[in-house]
């Protein structure tokens, strides 16, 4: 079985992006299942129901969230009717939507789990003990199964990763937008990457106009981050499962620059 998972997908940029890249993607690798992190998906914050909707119609099966799950306030509206779409799963029980799914696609079943982290971010509820439940959860029904790490601290992800092993097939971590270069095989057969990256404009700093983002360092006054709007890089990790045992045995970064695929 093989999982194609794509990165932060950031702003018009990423999204054209992903329309471009995604096709040429399933032709080549031929992915059973594709997910994608949709946080950023809606001007840098969030998602919208039309968003997710173009998602799905390109050939997505899933969208997994992050600590932007609720800037676009019309989520409250429908996220209850999109099983889909999993926001992070140690929020409070009260939350709505969900935070792991069952997704379908190519004759395969895949379990998908998100959950957030606390280092650096707002404190919730502990990701790894909710991690553990959902997937003992999910693995009666699958052994193939996904986790996103949506965190900021790389030891924190690091440590997903370990306490993970041998409970899932794939633990990737997303929300600091920079592609990592640890990607592994862990010793019980989990594939993990730190960080799979983002799907955005290259000439920003992780998506957003630069200049803003330097007046924020250089001043530490308040500043407004925009989406940039330059040229687009694409990341994203391909992962191959044993059929029989949900274990990994193969997993490969994709990165492309929008000056690569012009020359194709």
């Amino acid at each position: 079985m093989k999982v194609l998972f794509i990165g932060d997908i950031v702003g018009r940029v990423g999204r054209e992006a992903l329309k471009k890249v995604l096709p040429a993607l399933q032709s080549k690798h031929q992915p059973h299942l594709v997910i994608v992190n949709g946080e950023n998906a809606a001007s840098g914050r969030g998602i919208t129901k039309a968003i997710a909707r173009q998602f799905f119609e390109l050939g997505v099966h899933g969208i997994t969230m992050g600590n932007h799950t609720w800037d676009n306030k019309d989520i409250f509206d429908w996220i209850d009717d999109e099983p889909r779409l999993v926001r992070p799963a140690n929020y409070a029980p009260e939350a709505p939507g969900v935070g792991s799914a069952l997704v379908r696609g190519n004759g395969k079943e895949l379990g998908i789990v998100s959950v957030q982290g606390r280092a650096f971010l707002p404190p919730i509820n502990c990701p790894f003990r909710e991690a553990e439940r959902l997937l003992d959860e999910l693995r009666r029904r699958t052994p193939f199964t996904l986790v996103d790490f949506h965190a900021e601290a790389t030891s924190e992800k690091i440590a997903m990763g370990w306490y993970l092993d041998g409970k899932a097939s794939l633990v990737v971590g997303t929300h600091t937008h920079v592609q990592t270069n640890d990607d592994t095989i862990l010793p019980q057969g989990t594939a993990y990457l730190t960080d799979v990256g983002m799907v955005g404009s290259k000439e920003g700093v992780l998506g957003m106009q630069r200049d803003a983002v330097l007046h924020r360092f250089l001043t530490q006054l308040p500043a407004r981050f925009v989406v940039d709007e330059g040229k687009w890089q694409f990341h994203a990790v391909l992962a191959e499962l044993d059929d029989a045992t949900g274990k990994a045995s193969r997993l490969t970064k994709i990165r492309w620059t929008e000056e690569e695929w012009l020359l194709i």
